[in-house]
């Protein structure tokens, strides 16, 4: 696992973060519209109009998880071209870009908004216990991830007797 090479690590450390949270975000994005708007219709996007809107809704998120993902390849792009590529720190982002939504769609638009549920016409408890943990569980790790990395990176950045 390569490390962030001497000069800026800290503001490298970061860019990988922030690409692999971008996609994150639209790994959970697309996988939640893909498997749970388009293959099972247990939802759309907005559930609180017509079933018309509930499609438009689908087409914008859908797009959202595209220009996420679109953004987050071009900054990996441009990572690799700078040989500055972290995979841990990226992981990270990942992680935490991936667990964010997770929960934020759980918690905020399930419950707080209410503008869709998991699934209809059933006991949401299981559905929403399922839904959190995961997302809490890549949330931590994430988080945990990104400590990790922080501080490898804030050791790289400091100079060493030799180079002192």
């Amino acid at each position: 696992m390569p490390t962030p090479t001497r000069g800026k690590p800290r503001s490298r450390h970061g860019r990988n973060l922030i690409a692999g949270i971008l996609l994150g975000l639209g790994t959970a994005a697309f996988l939640d519209e893909m498997v749970f708007h388009q293959l099972l219709h247990w939802h759309h996007f907005y559930d609180l109009s017509t079933s018309d809107v509930g499609l438009v809704s689908d087409g914008l998120f859908h797009a959202f998880s595209w220009f996420a993902t679109v953004a987050s390849l071009l900054m990996v792009a441009a990572l690799r071209r700078e040989h500055t590529f972290w995979g841990a720190a990226f992981t990270a982002g990942w992680l935490t870009g991936a667990g964010f939504f997770q929960l934020y769609d759980g918690l905020v638009q399930h419950k707080v908004m209410g503008i869709h549920q998991i699934r209809y016409g059933v006991n949401l408890v299981p559905y929403d216990v399922t839904w959190n943990v995961i997302a809490a569980v890549l949330l931590l790790a994430g988080i945990v991830l990104w400590i990790v990395t922080a501080r490898r990176a804030g050791r790289s950045a400091k100079p060493t007797e030799a180079t002192a």
